[in-house]
């Protein structure tokens, strides 16, 4: 049974308005608390976890397993979002939020008081893999919970704005994480790297008891609620997903090459670039955290753009952007003059934002609300594999391979050439009714040719 799904049955203007508020509220801080965590880590990978869990490695080799325990956790999330968009499919999803939030926070305070290699062995690397694993599955089970909370609340018109609130949480999380993490660098000092990350990491339980007590006040989504009091609830969520949705599974996925690949590039694998080339280490992390500074205002614009002139539009336009700004990113990077290569930095994910804002909703559209949760969780996060988790290890590599950034260059942009394909394939229903399951039996063809909902 669904948690007081006709609860969610809001007919007074004024209290619905309210819940669309709540929910985009709910969703947005619930989201940043859960990637401030995701992101701790991979600022503490890059930083820290070479000399802390494999002292007994090269530079070039530690560096390379850590990142490797980092990918760890993108494989995880597509068994997340199979395993609560199962639940989510048909339980609803504020139950599977409040879950999500408990186990990363969890996860993290874990990960802050893990000894080193050095005091328990070969057990530090494994226990470290073990709570990435914890933190892959929760996140891999939030992001389609939280964008459907904020999406399937607000207005049909404005599908593309909702959607991109809880997208927010990637920047606001990335501002917590790197923002706190250049604090604790500065006044822990040589200690930084011996008890100062740890901080951070322990922290995660004041921001997850701030999220349970938002989260716990919302009431489930009409959309969801109305599927529940039609009993068209699915037994088996995600087998029925994957038989009828396979393509839109996999072209969501691919969509994601350019947008998740390269932002993994930017925010956690440049942090160690940046410093082998003589900046210091809080010189990369404010750069990063203006960079996200940066996103709170483009992922919103972008978003609202896509509801006037259409999501494929907005979308495609970032993926070319990237395919080209790889190149001229390594560029400014490479210059070795401070304020060209903060600048680098600080532009790195305009990019990004451009294809983030609408990305939520053209995932979300794309699969009917009875199977909205395990559909888009699925397509979403298995870009992880293929994209996100892949990224820092292929950079560190291909610069060694190679012996020049220009590589990861060209890595972003075959990213960008299969984004642009696989979403030329995906309908585009800006200005579906996607509360009504028969839209989603129309043809591809029929489909791509929704206009923008005005």
């Amino acid at each position: 049974m669904v948690l007081d799904p006709n609860k969610a049955r809001t007919d007074d203007p004024e209290d619905r308005q309210r819940e669309v508020r709540k929910a985009a509220l709910a969703s947005t801080i619930g989201t940043s608390i859960e990637w401030y965590d995701y992101f701790l880590y991979g600022t503490a990978a890059a930083l820290v976890f070479p000399k802390l869990f494999f002292p007994n490695e090269s530079h070039y080799v530690a560096l390379l397993e850590s990142f490797a325990t980092y990918a760890v956790g993108f494989g995880a999330r597509p068994v997340g979002a199979a395993i609560f968009g199962h639940w989510g499919d048909r339980l609803g999803r504020k139950a599977m939020l409040i879950i999500t939030l408990l186990i990363m926070g969890l996860s993290s305070a874990a990960i802050g008081i893990l000894p080193g290699a050095n005091s328990i062995g070969t057990a530090a690397p494994v226990l470290l893999i073990l709570l990435r694993i914890c933190q892959g599955i929760a996140v891999g089970g939030e992001w389609s919970g939280s964008v459907l909370l904020s999406m399937e609340w607000g207005s049909q018109k404005r599908r593309g704005l909702m959607g991109s609130w809880p997208q927010l949480g990637v920047a606001i999380g990335l501002i917590l994480g790197t923002g706190l993490m250049t604090l604790i660098n500065s006044l822990a000092g040589d200690s930084f790297t011996s008890w100062g990350w740890r901080l951070p990491f322990l922290f995660s339980l004041v921001l997850v008891a701030i999220g349970l007590y938002i989260r716990l006040r919302i009431l489930e989504t009409p959309m969801f609620a109305k599927v529940v009091a039609e009993q068209r609830v699915v037994k088996a969520p995600i087998p029925e997903v994957i038989q009828k949705h396979w393509r839109e599974i996999i072209l969501s996925a691919l969509l994601r090459m350019s947008e998740q690949m390269p932002f993994y590039v930017v925010t956690a694998f440049v942090l160690s670039y940046v410093v082998d080339k003589g900046f210091t280490r809080n010189f990369a992390l404010i750069g990063t955290m203006c960079a996200a500074g940066l996103e709170l205002i483009l992922v919103p614009y972008f978003g609202n753009l896509s509801d006037r002139v259409g999501r494929k539009k907005v979308y495609m336009t970032g993926a070319a952007v990237m395919g080209v700004w790889g190149f001229a990113y390594f560029g400014l990077l490479n210059s070795g003059v401070g304020w060209i290569v903060f600048v680098g930095i600080v532009l790195g994910l305009i990019p990004h934002a451009i294809q983030y804002g609408p990305q939520a909703s053209l995932i979300a559209e794309s699969f009917p609300t009875r199977l909205r949760y395990g559909g888009s969780g699925l397509g979403y996060q298995l870009s992880s594999v293929i994209a996100g988790g892949p990224a820092a290890l292929m950079a560190t590599y291909l610069i060694h391979q190679f012996g020049t950034a220009y590589a990861v260059s060209g890595y972003i942009a075959i990213s960008a050439v299969i984004t642009l394909v696989a979403c030329s394939l995906l309908p585009d229903r800006s200005g579906a009714d996607i509360t009504d399951d028969a839209e989603y039996e129309t043809t591809p063809a029929t489909a791509a040719g929704a206009q923008p909902a005005t």
